[in-house]
């Protein structure tokens, strides 16, 4: 969702996990389509595949990928961390889990939009 909001913002931005899923989930799809913006193309990538790469900013969004990203060897203006709670590990109801993911789309814009 971040990578969707940054590029909306006209960003070169790229985003990687540490342990990335095979596909996005179809939660945030639906939620970000719901913005306006669709995410269903961007493919998840390990983030070794950047790890020698020059950023402007470097950031991490959740606790679990701060804790266990690698040490990042490229060049980067600035590295932040921003502790978004991860929407997937909700459980509950299909709506309770589309809230969650709409609550955390909300954030990571708002978010987004005040790096700019």
């Amino acid at each position: 969702m971040a990578e969707g909001f940054a590029r909306e913002a006209g960003w070169h931005a790229y985003s990687a996990g540490t342990k990335p899923e095979m596909e996005i989930n179809p939660n945030a799809v639906k939620v970000m389509v719901e913005s306006g913006i669709d995410i269903s193309k961007q493919t998840p990538q390990p983030v070794d595949e950047y790890i020698d790469n020059n950023f402007t900013i470097v950031a991490t969004v959740c606790d679990n990928a701060r804790e266990s990203c690698p040490h990042f060897t490229g060049n980067f203006d600035q590295k932040i961390h921003k502790p978004f709670k991860d929407p997937a590990l909700v459980k509950g109801s299909k709506e309770n889990i589309l809230m969650a993911f709409r609550n955390i789309r909300d954030e990571i814009k708002s978010w987004i939009d005040s790096l700019d």
